[in-house]
């Protein structure tokens, strides 16, 4: 029985020999080639071993020692349930725990190959074999290597599909070096490929270099020609204040050349009054005087002649000043010298003059004691001409202790005048160029009421928030056509009314008007309010706004959180659409004037709710100028109402309940009923339409537009 097993041993031996000389003698060709498999199959067998390590596993694998005789080989990763029946043919007799293949006898744990990729194992007498499976590949070109049981990828890639090589890889000598060969002509293609990439993209990066060399070029140019425009404008800014200081120069000298003209005839006249005035008091020496009543309008070349009585003496002192210029006249305590073209302020002496009107002249300076000689003026007007705020002296007003008025509208301001008197009640700077309201610029002007600065270049960024606070009795304020784009901050607690139109505020936020809880009313229309402009809470605190003016602005339905106190509400040349449901619904004692015109309302917008909590209370609803098809709903709920436009609509027909309710017999309170500009045949309307109406002549329905 042991006999067997040596023989097989020996044949083995044999074998083993004649591969290892024939291994020898191999030609260095074969060498070479059988190095460059084995590389092959090196690299190979790594991308195997990643490519099991990726593949999991689907069965059961367990480690399973194995022994020849009682040596350990190696470790077998078997797959449980790959068993294959060895042929039997029972030549020698078997042993217990032994297995008998191809007639041979098999010890315990005997492992041996009967096929490619199959691998057996002798366990108890049992056969236990091991078929190794293949993973699937999706490389084009698979290599099958000597000794292995599967193919792996191969790492050349053909050029022609035709090329793929299945199974083995290419043995002979020639296929090897049309690999080699093709590998070296792809590599050098690829350098090809590398160094045309690197000189489009040094050509590219050359492009670009030029087109910034050339951008910097033009920008130098750009720069240059603004330089150029920049000192063409300053020689011509420098050239139009050297014409302009010789136009002031020339002016300057024709004023003292008229100037010296009048005086000389002041000078005249003055010797031939009083020369007159001598002979009049020798022919009336032995009379007796009596006194006469001053006639209420003189002469504008005469002057008014004051009289004081002397001491002893039976008739007063006449003193007599200069006549007044050309175009100016003295009217009881008035004097006016409107367009009168004045260059300048004239030289007027009379305690008795309340008010001086310079409306319209050509004055461009204030200097200091132009006053002096009316020290009791409680008005001045110096509307429309040329002041401008370096030509007004720090002293001018100092000397009038009862200032009350004083009008600048129209002239050339950017500053306010400095040093107002603290008496002044009324102060009008509307239509300059004030740039900027500075903390002081009020100062002392505890008593102003009334304040107008409309049309000139304000903002919420040149007026100081502390400016206002000097103004402890301003009532009356006008801030419009100037840049604001909010509500300007620090305006006085005691202001009732405000006027913002034509500014450019965008929002009112919730503390703007805070402090001026006395306001009754306020107006912005033109300017860019929205519905989400105005915060909830900003007119929580008061409780005596009456009238709101939000015309001309960008509202698309009528906005929520109307102060409460509210009488008035003007919302004319919007795009409102409609009317939300109890929007006057909070409003004590009600809301009487609704203002709606030229909007875009349609019936679908407004609803019976509309107008709850105002169904009491309205008198005046315009919504004219609309898209309404039929008198809205709720109409003739309105117990108070006197006014109502419908005019220039869509109306096409008016039902008979519209106007009139058949459940109310009472006469309506409407007055004027417009329904003009329709599209209404007059002759369909019920005789009832308009029943509850005192007077038909109320009602205005002709013309109406032609279908």
């Amino acid at each position: 029985m042991r006999a067997l097993p040596l023989i097989c041993l020996l044949l083995l031996i044999n074998l083993y020999i004649c591969y290892s000389q024939e291994d020898h003698s191999s030609s260095p060709k074969r060498q070479k080639r059988r190095m460059l498999n084995r590389r092959k199959r090196i690299k190979s067998s790594t991308g195997r071993q990643q490519l099991k390590e990726s593949t999991p596993i689907t069965a059961p694998a367990f480690d399973m020692p194995l022994y020849n005789d009682e040596a350990v080989v190696h470790i077998l990763k078997a797959v449980l349930g790959v068993n294959e029946q060895a042929p039997s043919y029972n030549i020698l007799p078997v042993k217990k725990g032994h297995c008998t293949v191809n007639g041979m006898v098999m010890y315990h744990n005997a492992v041996w190959s009967p096929k490619p990729c199959i691998t057996c194992m002798c366990t108890n007498g049992k056969e236990v074999c091991d078929e190794i499976i293949c993973p699937p590949l999706t490389c084009p070109v698979t290599v099958t290597h000597d000794g292995e049981c599967c193919p792996v990828c191969s790492e050349i890639a053909p050029n022609d599909p035709s090329e793929v090589f299945i199974g083995n890889s290419p043995r002979t000598q020639q296929e090897m070096d049309e690999l080699l060969r093709r590998e070296e002509e792809e590599r050098e293609e690829e350098e090809e490929r590398i160094r045309e990439k690197r000189a489009k993209k040094k050509k590219a990066e050359q492009t670009r270099k030029q087109d910034e060399q050339r951008r910097l070029q033009l920008e130098a140019k750009e720069e240059e020609r603004k330089q150029e425009e920049i000192r063409k404008a300053n020689e011509e800014e420098e050239l139009r204040i050297e014409e302009e200081e010789t136009r002031k120069m020339e002016k300057e000298q024709k004023r003292k050349e008229e100037e010296d003209k009048r005086e000389e005839e002041l000078n005249w006249l003055v010797k031939e009054k009083k020369q007159r005035e001598r002979e009049e008091r020798e022919q009336e020496e032995d009379e007796d005087y009596d006194d006469e009543d001053e006639s209420d309008h003189l002469r504008g070349d005469v002057f008014r002649v004051a009289q004081i009585r002397v001491p002893g003496s039976r008739r007063p002192t006449e003193i007599h000043h200069p006549p007044l210029p050309p175009g100016c006249f003295i009217s009881e305590i008035t004097v006016s010298c409107s367009n009168a073209k004045l260059t300048q302020i004239p030289a007027i002496s009379d305690p008795e003059i309340r008010s001086l009107d310079l409306l319209g002249n050509f004055i461009t300076s204030i200097p200091n004691g132009a006053f002096n000689g009316l020290p009791n003026l409680e008005r001045i007007d110096l509307s429309k001409n040329n002041l401008t705020s370096m030509e007004i002296n720090t002293q001018a007003f100092k000397s009038l202790k009862n200032l009350k008025r004083l009008y600048l509208d129209g002239n050339l301001l950017v500053h306010f005048p400095p040093k107002l008197p603290s008496t002044l009640e009324e102060l009008k700077v509307n239509d300059n160029m004030i740039r900027g309201i500075e903390e002081d610029s009020f100062k002392d002007l505890k008593n102003l009421a009334t304040l107008e600065l409309e049309g000139n270049l304000l903002s919420e960024a040149n007026v100081n928030p502390l400016a206002f606070r000097p103004l402890q009795s301003l009532i009356y304020m006008r801030l419009g056509r100037n840049k604001f784009r909010t509500i300007p901050q620090g305006l006085p607690a005691t202001i009732e009314e405000i006027y913002l139109e034509n500014n450019e505020i965008e929002d009112i936020v919730e503390t703007a008007f805070n402090h001026t809880t006395n306001l009754h009313t306020v107006i912005l229309r033109h300017n860019k309010l929205e519905e989400a402009s105005i915060t909830p809470m900003t007119w929580i605190l008061h409780e005596n706004l009456e009238s709101l003016d939000l015309s001309y602005n960008k509202f698309y339905h009528v906005p929520s959180y109307l102060p409460k106190s509210l009488l008035h509400l003007v919302l004319v040349g919007n795009q409102i659409e409609r009317i939300p449901g109890y929007v006057f619904a909070h409003m004590n004692p009600g809301l009487e004037y609704l203002y709606l015109t030229s909007n875009k309302l349609t019936n679908d917008g407004i609803d019976p709710i509309s107008f709850h909590g105002a169904y009491h209370s309205l008198r005046e609803i315009f919504l004219d100028h609309n898209e309404l098809q039929s008198v809205p709903v709720g109409i003739e709920d309105m117990k108070d109402l006197h006014i109502l436009r419908l005019n220039n609509n869509k109306i096409r027909s008016v039902s008979r309940n519209c106007i009139c309710n058949e459940e109310n017999d009472e006469d309506s309170s409407i007055e004027f009923l417009h329904l003009e500009n329709n599209f209404i045949n007059t002759r369909e309307i019920s005789p009832y339409a308009f029943s509850c109406i005192r007077s038909y002549s109320s009602v205005i329905l002709k013309p109406q537009k032609v279908k």
